[in-house]
């Protein structure tokens, strides 16, 4: 086959360069790079009466095809019949999208593509990459006729999928069944899942009575969302998702929107899935002002209580709108408008409410007023973008029916932004925003909750296969299973939830400090062809140097895009590696899951199909949440590690230290400590973190050790020298630790967590400490003791605590500072370690006794060492600090 086609490459090539018309020559290059870029089709495939199949599909590898738009997919299939034509792109092996019905039969694609593009990015929490796809009935009928008009959609829909399904590999057990008279130049590829999506909604129990008839090893987790799968509407799961990340505005902003009275403004309507749900989420919501497609509702003075009675009732209803809402409900001076009136009678109390000083306003005028609200919540939870940038045009925006009441990113007067409605503002608009002061996040963000939920139903199903084929749960079994795990699998999600919008919040408050990482990782990640900085309106490195001049970090927005790609790119790497076969991190496998299947059925966890998969998922979204998003490139600049061993070292340092009960134990903190108090005690857990990823990276041989091996060294020790501190740090660390202890607790956080916290910059010791009795052999209370007292003679806990000011002119200053806090360190354990042997005991009396053998020495070095850390901190200072302590360790 390489001979004939190397032939008749030949062939073409003389036959084009023959060619005297240079956009000829072009075009028939493209329709050879397609055919190069084309990896298996259904043309040749025949259906079960032995004749050609009604639709052709041909599979592409979208990166080998020559000017494609970007983002590019890993593969793309293109199906096309006389009734439908559709597309299907997928950014993985093993992705996951919505099928939408798209009413653009000329431009389709280019409408999947910005969807996929989102979509990937909301994929980075979860198992799967981002996939999406679209087709186009061709033969609908009049959309009069709906019930006939209907049946043509379903019957494209149904030929659109079936031909997917054709050219899909089968898994029979474990072997790949590839598709019969096929020819694949791709490899095996049997994962192929669907989602619901826009006109699609219903549809999944049709996609897998097609998976079951193709006889798909799937089954009905082929597309989520089914009669046995989870109702996202009724767990309310995507309004929940979002609602986490508002609940973090306000605790950050200094409110607890679930025990004091807020107003919000928003669009959409209680029949909705995301507005309907968001807004039974508090007893203390005043929703003022909301519209949706038909009606403008305003309540200017709304009773909490009442208003969520009535918003529950029409909830409830089977089909509502704000007209079914009781008007004898809504305070004075409000009402129900429809939006076709030619006007609307402006009371004073909506003047007042809206910011508007004529009497009557049109429906277009009042709405944008709506937008601009000065309210404490704007709640998007409708279909539509609402929200562009000063910079950007509504044509650019590509949303017509709403370019009469949009407004600018600058004009929103809300305090916060709920995106629970898929891109109710634009990226640029979300920026705009931010940096007006405005709290949001983005939409893939906020609303993710309803494609983990999806994810994970699929991944349960396909765990449960193993007891349904070898007997031990019957389907009717199986579906009670499901459905007794849905509040389990509810509350697994919305930690996801919580976890990357507190991610968001500490890379926030790192703010300008950590603007040189991130510029590094943007170039990192375009370097490897992952990201181009253009399409996600991300800052290039001329702006990012304007904002250091100024002070300023990354808005939120932007570091949410960062978040995403970083997890991409980490979990791509994990994946590659060997790490997702550690046994050690089966833990990671049963947090994914909900506890009541593992305890059922462990088998089928441990024997996933997709368990390296997951691991990787799961490991890549801890260490990105826990560390930041620029952790891989700023630990692979100070270490040389690659981003394997910085995810093996992020779980050895988790364990070790057990920083899951500090993380826990300040979760539980919500709304009892204020919300910066809270966040300041997670940057110093992600602080301890940061600085122990280092030292793992350097001084164990991770891949050697293993992690297994790796936690049981480490773990005993340091909890041995935190059980130790009280008794081996020095009068002046003991005291200085009380007070911080006391400042916390007078913040509200409990005596335990408060003192556990005061003490953990101590704690950063406790590694060395472990080396340091393991070469002595002294125990690891008198070891402890000893590089405690060495700290106190040489004022190395201040130098390091007063290293945390030292200005820095560039990213380059700030590896200079780490190297040189790591050349301390070291001489530090090497001096601990020099004393300890000396044979003097330990603590305070072996320090000084080991100072008095090494003579004048040490008393130069000492000298020069309180002068510098005596006379404020330099880079320069401290460099010349590390160099007399290093110089001292090698004497």
């Amino acid at each position: 086959r390489d001979e004939r086609q190397a032939a008749l490459r030949g062939e073409i090539e003389a036959g084009l360069a023959a060619i005297e018309s240079l956009d000829e020559d072009r075009i028939l290059r493209r329709f050879v790079n397609l055919v190069e870029a084309a990896v298996r089709t259904s043309f040749f495939q025949l259906d079960t009466s032995g004749r050609p199949r009604a639709a052709i599909a041909f599979k592409f590898e979208s990166g080998k095809i020559d000017g494609l738009p970007l983002p590019r997919p890993l593969y793309e299939i293109s199906v096309y019949s006389p009734r439908v034509e559709g597309v299907h792109l997928r950014f993985g092996k093993v992705a996951r999208g919505g099928l939408r019905w798209s009413d653009r039969r000329q431009d389709f694609r280019t409408e999947v593509l910005g969807l996929v593009k989102a979509q990937q990015v909301k994929n980075a929490v979860i198992v799967p990459v981002g996939a999406k796809g679209g087709f186009v009935p061709k033969r609908l009928p009049p959309p009069s006729d709906r019930q006939a008009w209907m049946a043509e959609g379903i019957a494209s829909y149904q030929e659109f999928v079936g031909t997917l399904l054709d050219l899909t590999d089968n898994l029979d057990g474990e072997r790949v069944a590839p598709p019969a008279l096929t020819v694949r130049h791709d490899g095996d590829d049997p994962y192929l899942v669907v989602a619901a999506d826009k006109g699609t909604a219903t549809f999944s129990d049709i996609a897998n009575a097609l998976s079951i008839d193709h006889g798909h090893w799937l089954g009905d987790a082929f597309a989520s969302g089914g009669s046995q799968g989870y109702d996202h509407k009724k767990m309310g799961i995507t309004a929940r998702g979002a609602w986490e990340a508002v609940k973090r505005h306000f605790r950050e902003l200094g409110a607890d929107i679930q025990a004091t009275d807020f107003t919000v403004a928003g669009v959409g309507d209680m029949s909705g899935d995301v507005f309907g749900n968001g807004m039974l989420l508090s007893p203390h919501i005043r929703l003022v002002a909301a519209f949706d497609h038909r009606d403008i509702f305003l309540d200017p003075s709304p009773d909490p209580a009442t208003s969520l009675a009535e918003r529950q009732r029409l909830f409830d209803l089977p089909r509502s709108s704000w007209a079914d809402y009781d008007r004898s409900l809504i305070s004075p001076g409000g009402g129900v408008f429809p939006r076709s009136a030619k006007s609307i009678p402006l009371s004073a109390e909506i003047r007042t409410l809206l910011g508007i000083e004529k009497a009557e306003a049109t429906p277009f005028e009042v709405m944008r007023a709506i937008l601009q609200a000065r309210v404490d919540l704007l709640w998007f939870g409708g279909i539509g973008t609402y929200v562009r940038s000063t910079g950007e045009t509504d044509d650019q925006v590509g949303d017509r029916a709403n370019d009469a009441v949009r407004i600018t990113g600058g004009q929103v007067r809300a305090r916060v932004v709920g995106e629970g409605a898929n891109l109710g503002c634009t990226q640029l608009g979300r920026i705009e925003a931010a940096r007006a002061g405005v709290r949001l996040n983005t939409d893939a963000i906020d609303n993710s909750a309803g494609v983990n939920t999806s994810d994970v139903e699929v991944n349960i199903k396909i765990a449960l296969a193993i007891p349904e084929r070898d007997g031990r749960l019957d389907t009717a079994a199986r579906n009670s299973l499901l459905a007794e795990m849905t509040e389990e699998v509810g509350s697994l999600v919305l930690r996801n939830n919580y976890m990357q919008t507190l991610a968001l919040s500490l890379a926030e408050q790192r703010g300008k400090d950590d603007l040189g990482f991130n510029r590094r990782l943007m170039q990192a990640l375009e370097s490897a062809g992952r990201l181009d900085r253009t399409v996600e309106y991300l800052p290039d490195d001329v702006a990012l140097m304007e904002r250091e001049r100024r002070g300023e970090g990354m808005t939120r927005p932007e570091l949410a895009v960062l978040l995403a790609y970083a997890k991409l790119a980490l979990h791509d790497a994990i994946l590659q590696s060997r790490l997702p076969d550690d046994p050690y991190l089966s833990g990671e496998l049963e947090r994914y899951f909900p506890r009541t299947l593992f305890e059922r059925f462990p088998d089928a966890i441990a024997g996933h199909r997709l368990r390296r998969e997951i691991i990787a998922t799961q490991l890549a979204n801890a260490v990105v949440n826990r560390a930041g998003p620029s952790v891989v490139v700023r630990l692979a600049d100070q270490t040389g590690a690659d981003a394997a061993t910085i995810a093996t070292a992020y779980a050895a340092v988790r364990d070790s230290y057990d920083l899951l009960s500090i993380n826990r134990a300040i979760d539980k903190l919500d709304g009892k400590v204020p919300g910066s108090a809270q966040l300041r005690l997670y940057g110093a857990a992600q602080d301890l973190l940061l600085s122990r990823l280092v030292w793992f990276i350097r001084h164990v041989d991770l891949a050697g050790d293993g992690l297994d091996a790796t936690v049981r060294r480490f773990r005993p020790g340091i909890a041995a020298v935190e059980a130790s501190l009280a008794s081996s740090l020095s009068t002046a660390q003991t005291e200085h630790a009380g007070r911080r202890a006391a400042a916390l607790m007078a913040e509200g956080v409990p005596e335990a967590l408060a003192v556990r916290m005061a003490l953990l910059p101590a704690l950063i010791a406790a590694p060395d400490v472990v080396l340091v009795a393991e070469k002595t052999g002294q125990p690891i209370v008198e070891a402890a003791a000893t590089h405690f007292a060495v700290a106190a003679r040489f004022r190395i806990a201040e130098i390091v605590v007063a290293s945390r000011d030292v200005p820095l002119a560039d990213y380059y200053d700030r590896l200079a500072l780490d190297r040189a806090l790591a050349t301390i360190e070291g001489a530090h354990r090497a001096l601990t370690s020099e004393v300890a042997m000396a044979g003097e005991g330990h603590g305070t009396e072996a320090v000084t006794a080991w100072g008095r053998k090494r003579g004048n020495e040490v008393e130069r070095i000492l000298a020069s060492v309180e002068t510098i850390a005596s006379s404020g901190l330099t880079l320069s200072k401290l460099t010349v600090a590390a160099s007399l302590l290093g110089d001292l360790a090698r004497r």
